[in-house]
């Protein structure tokens, strides 16, 4: 993408109105704009980081085997009846009524609705175990939306929701979510640390929290400062096997990290050393629940067993907040010039800036640079603006692309140009050819993953 042709309102002020770093970068970058309290507007620079990080929630959930579907915004209030929720979720679900006095709901989750489609068309143990999900947007009428993204009334957000037999099978798909979703933060240059936490209006037995350590966290967290040290890496995981994904399960939680809703003060004082303790904030970028019954027997989703009685499935339900993730995302990766984003998720691969436009063989080095990035399968931005060099790394440093290509005549009089890491300032002179090779080295690890890899 050629800068000149591109829409990204930069503002060279911080904006009043945002409190937190990642609602003023994003703002600041030509990210989003708000459009109501709580409802912003996705610009095209914000709108392909949502992309990129919906393709890598996309690919861990079918790697994983759950199966994608999509849902509507709005739902049947008889739905949420039946479950015994529509009156006891509270004011932040807005209710509507349609033209014929029927009572609607602007999605806030989707548990009843999913249950519904599942005892329509499922009726023996033989179509299970099951688990689907959707990325779709909810609504929530939260009473003081603020914090941008991270905070906001309109969302995008993956929820899953699996259907097993038996106790242990949906406890096994609780464990294979909590293993896909380590592998879907890490590959976004995140670590969230999955924590004890409470149900809240969803309910369930069983919940974690994954929460991401920034100061203007919502959440206050205790922890051992032993699970930071803790990564899924590279591993091979198969998602069919019971005792392998309990392993990893206990692994990451067997040391103590809480919500403050279920911190236990006496038990983090004897469970973890004086110098391991760590009080701190965090962002919550995802959830997972194992709630049995819960909607299941309400709602009459029942299988046939083995022996030929019906038995209300097992259920849970497994959520990402997408659009929470970019502010996130930013709030663990910035410094006091712009956004840092990691290889993962960035909304460009590669920026080239210009430093003589109009000058034939820095225009004509930096058309070849975006020719062989393009036909290496990247995607770079550049910027072919009549603006002076200052700005242009001003504007670079602002959107937070992790690697720049510099092409300048002084450089080009000795056959090379300057490749920069953004995140660590440090830049090095290579031919055109070696400066695209070496930004194809850097971005194979982050190539999509088939499903089944």
């Amino acid at each position: 993408m050629r800068l000149s042709r591109y829409f990204l309102p930069v503002l060279k002020e911080n904006p009043a109105e945002a409190q937190i770093v990642s609602h003023r970068l994003m703002l600041r970058a030509g990210m989003i704009k708000q459009s109501a309290a709580g409802i912003y507007s996705w610009l095209p620079l914000g709108f392909k980081v949502l992309r990129r990080i919906e393709n890598i929630i996309h690919e861990e959930q079918l790697r994983a085997g759950h199966l994608p579907m999509l849902m509507p915004t709005l739902q049947s209030a008889d739905l949420w009846r039946e479950s015994g929720r529509y009156d006891a979720y509270g004011e932040e679900m807005l209710r509507i009524t349609d033209r014929h006095g029927r009572d609607m709901l602007y999605t806030p989750t989707a548990e009843e609705l999913i249950t519904d489609i599942f005892r329509t068309h499922v009726s023996s143990y033989r179509d299970l175990p099951l688990t689907l999900y959707q990325i779709q947007w909810k609504f929530r009428d939260e009473i003081r939306p603020r914090f941008g993204v991270m905070r906001g009334r309109e969302f995008l957000m993956k929820d899953g929701y699996n259907f097993d037999l038996t106790r242990e099978d949906a406890l096994h798909a609780y464990n294979r979510h909590l293993v896909s979703y380590l592998r879907t933060y890490e590959r976004m240059g995140l670590q969230a640390i999955p924590m004890r936490a409470d149900s809240g209006p969803i309910g369930g037995e069983d919940t974690h929290e994954f929460l991401v350590l920034a100061e203007t966290g919502e959440s206050e967290v205790f922890y051992d400062s032993a699970v930071t040290e803790i990564r899924l890496g590279a591993r091979d995981i198969d998602y069919d096997d019971h005792d392998q994904c309990r392993a990893i399960m206990e692994e990451f939680t067997a040391l103590y990290a809480r919500t403050d809703e279920t911190h236990d003060e006496a038990a983090f004082t004897a469970q973890v050393p004086e110098a391991r303790r760590r009080r701190a904030r965090g962002i919550e970028v995802g959830q997972i629940f194992y709630f049995g019954t819960k909607y299941s027997e309400p709602m009459g989703a029942t299988v046939q067993g083995p022996d030929g009685a019906q038995v209300p499935v097992h259920m849970g339900s497994h959520g990402i907040g997408v659009s929470r993730l970019v502010g996130a995302i930013i709030e663990a990766s910035h410094d006091e010039s712009g956004i840092i984003w990691p290889e993962g998720v960035t909304p460009f691969h590669c920026g080239i800036v210009n430093l003589r436009q109009g000058d034939a063989q820095a225009d004509a080095a930096c058309e070849g640079l975006y020719s062989a990035l393009g036909a290496a399968g990247l995607e770079p931005l550049y910027d072919d603006r009549e603006e002076r060099a200052g700005a242009k790394f001003a504007t670079m440093d602002l959107i937070g692309l992790p690697w720049r290509i510099t092409v300048g005549p002084r450089g080009l009089k000795k056959g090379v140009v300057e490749l920069t890491c953004r995140s660590t300032g440090e830049s090095e002179e290579l031919s055109p050819e070696a400066a695209v090779a070496r930004v194809q080295e850097i971005y194979e690890p982050h190539r999509p993953v088939r499903p089944g890899a």
